[in-house]
């Protein structure tokens, strides 16, 4: 059992290029609060300790400045940087690339900074209450370094109106331990099918697919085996310089080894920012929880400034 609170680790390193700058996070909430505000809000009732935010070094100070004022006194924080010649090592960086490493390399960043279990979860997606409260409870009662876990959303229930989405497809066994996760990109819904798209080849995929909304429970004996992977990673493609070392890379590697990784399904509805059309359903979705009361109207006591 943890002795420790919990640790929630976001990985938000991607978002200068989502919105342009960390001034234009956009605010969903009805005092501007953020979707990573809702999280942040979900984790601390739920009992984490610290929140690690893994940004880019060079919109830390704006980034800095929206939420160090929001959380002061509210939980511990923590600021990581990922960058793309952190942690290779001696590697060279190939020539060309100017793609970050992804999920998996952000997570590697932020190895001196968490020293307990810990969740990870993506910048722009709003995962709910109950999905926050399971995964703390696994966090503080279930977590080894030989038992992980995912929180496991409905494929049908993750896609985008306005564009294809990418995500982590899950096989599970009947102990609902998983037996791998692909990450597939380019899915669509068309009709009652779901599809994705490899090699310009199309493939269905299973309606009512678990998959992974990159919401994780980790054990801090992840960082060594992740650096080793990723060294291997970035020597075995170094000729693609848009190749992405992702987090089920890590999962699979895991499971291979005699890892379990149990799957927890939750009732949470999730919704994110994938195009910024979606952005109207994330407002009303939020404005909806409010309403109802899961939510205050102000999530921190006062209205934020963005």
């Amino acid at each position: 059992m943890s002795i420790m609170k919990p640790t929630l680790v976001i990985l938000a390193a991607g978002m200068a290029s989502r919105y342009g700058s960390m001034k234009q996070i956009q605010g969903f909430g009805p005092a501007g609060e953020t979707i990573m505000d809702y999280s942040i809000y979900d984790a601390i009732r739920a009992g984490f300790g610290k929140v690690v935010f893994i940004i880019r070094k060079d919109f830390s100070a704006g980034f800095k400045a929206i939420f160090e004022p929001r959380l002061a006194g509210k939980i511990e924080v923590e600021y990581v940087y990922q960058e793309m010649d952190y942690f290779m090592n001696g590697l060279e960086i190939p020539t060309g690339r100017t793609k970050p490493w992804g999920t998996g390399h952000a997570i590697l960043c932020a190895r001196d900074a968490v020293k307990e279990p810990f969740a990870v979860i993506n910048a722009d997606d709003y995962y709910g209450q109950d999905a926050f409260q399971k995964a703390a409870e696994f966090l503080n009662n279930q977590c080894t370094d030989q038992h992980y876990a995912i929180i496991g959303y409905d494929l049908s229930k993750t896609l985008s109106d306005h564009g294809t989405v990418s995500r982590g497809v899950c096989e599970v066994n009947e102990n609902h331990e998983l037996i791998s996760i692909k990450e597939r990109t380019k899915i669509y819904r068309e009709g009652e099918h779901v599809f994705y798209e490899a090699n310009e080849v199309k493939h269905e995929v299973p309606f009512h697919s678990s998959v992974s909304m990159n919401f994780w429970c980790f054990h801090p004996a992840l960082f060594p085996v992740t650096e080793i992977l990723f060294h291997q990673f970035v020597k075995e493609n170094s000729a693609d310089i848009k190749a992405e070392f992702f987090i089920p890379i890590l999962a699979d590697h895991f499971v291979q080894q005699g890892g379990k990784i149990e799957l927890i399904p939750t009732s949470s509805q999730w919704f994110g920012v994938t195009y910024k059309e979606d952005a109207p359903m994330v407002a009303s979705s939020i404005q909806a929880l409010v309403q109802s009361g899961v939510y205050p109207a102000s999530l921190w006591g006062q209205p934020l400034v963005a």
